[in-house]
């Protein structure tokens, strides 16, 4: 009886294992047939919705200057806020972390945020109308009025 020390045995096995890994490949034939995409329909708008969005990245780009209107800054940056607004705090945090390794300024994210919420509520219904004021709020996040952070409500004191 021959005993196989156990290096013999598992370089076997390996071998074994490849070469019925590399069945399969064989099994095809030397014809294969390129495989078959979906074709993609393009809706009418689609072209529109692209051209939208460029327009809005290079409309921030002139408006802002500097890193809040970067590409990324606004895309994430808008992102942020859109989800803050629908109270999905989890996902807006995981943004806000891309949004910090990107270099863009944390406090456009508040200020924009805050002028979402000084607005007031809309219709909620529309999904265009949150997009259309976080971007708004995104190019001019200032209130109009000129109220500045003296002319808010005043903090309450610190709890202890």
């Amino acid at each position: 009886m021959m005993v196989f020390p156990p290096r013999v045995v598992t370089a076997v096995l390996c071998a074994a294992a490849l070469s019925l890994s590399a069945v399969p490949a064989f099994a095809q034939g030397g014809e294969q047939k390129p495989a078959e995409q979906p074709q993609q329909q393009q809706q009418p708008g689609d072209g529109a919705k692209n051209t939208q969005k460029i327009d809005e990245l290079a409309e921030a780009a002139k408006t802002l200057g500097g890193p809040a209107g970067n590409a990324e800054c606004v895309w994430l940056g808008r992102r942020v806020v859109s989800l803050l607004w629908r109270d999905d705090l989890d996902t807006a945090f995981r943004h806000l972390d891309l949004y910090d390794r990107f270099g863009c300024p944390a406090n456009h994210i508040q200020a924009t945020f805050r002028c979402v919420v000084r607005h007031g509520p809309f219709d909620t219904k529309s999904p265009e109308s949150l997009n259309g004021r976080v971007h708004a709020c995104w190019l001019s996040p200032d209130p109009p009025n000129g109220e500045g952070p003296a002319a808010t409500t005043a903090r309450s004191p610190a709890r202890r």
